[in-house]
């Protein structure tokens, strides 16, 4: 789950397929915001900053500020609410956390539901992607 920084066999690469279409630096478990005595440690799947050298970093070596970026959120299923729910806050906490020119964030999924992907799709810069589950392997 994205509850620690260990994305699963499956998600990584979903990810790293949907990465190679749209290029730039990837950041794999991405950590928006560290533990502290209040608040538990939350991980985005993978940051994606656009318009840079297309790579593989930690997200130690980059900065998000000032960057036009994706944040995506993956399962290797339907689209359900709570990758629902991840896509929608992960866009939050980076807008308000790394100051970002522009996030756009993805549910990455191998299925669609036609009934949720449009109470998704109705916030700004929100979508979804679905992916053949056999083109990632």
């Amino acid at each position: 789950m994205a509850c620690h920084p260990t994305m699963s066999k499956h998600e990584t690469p979903l990810i790293r397929a949907y990465w190679q279409q749209v290029g730039g630096t990837l950041v794999e478990e991405f950590p928006a915001v560290r533990r502290t005595d209040q608040t538990g440690p939350r991980y985005i799947d993978a940051v994606i900053i656009l318009g840079e050298e297309t790579r593989i970093a930690s997200a130690s070596e980059v900065s998000l500020e000032g960057k036009d970026i994706i944040c995506v959120q993956a399962k290797r299923d339907r689209l359900c609410m709570y990758l629902m729910g991840q896509t929608l806050f992960s866009k939050q906490l980076l807008e308000t956390g790394f100051n970002p020119r522009s996030v756009l964030s993805v549910a990455l999924c191998t299925r669609d539901d036609e009934v949720l992907r449009p109470l998704l799709e109705k916030h700004d810069n929100v979508k979804v992607v679905v992916m053949d589950p056999h083109s990632s392997l």
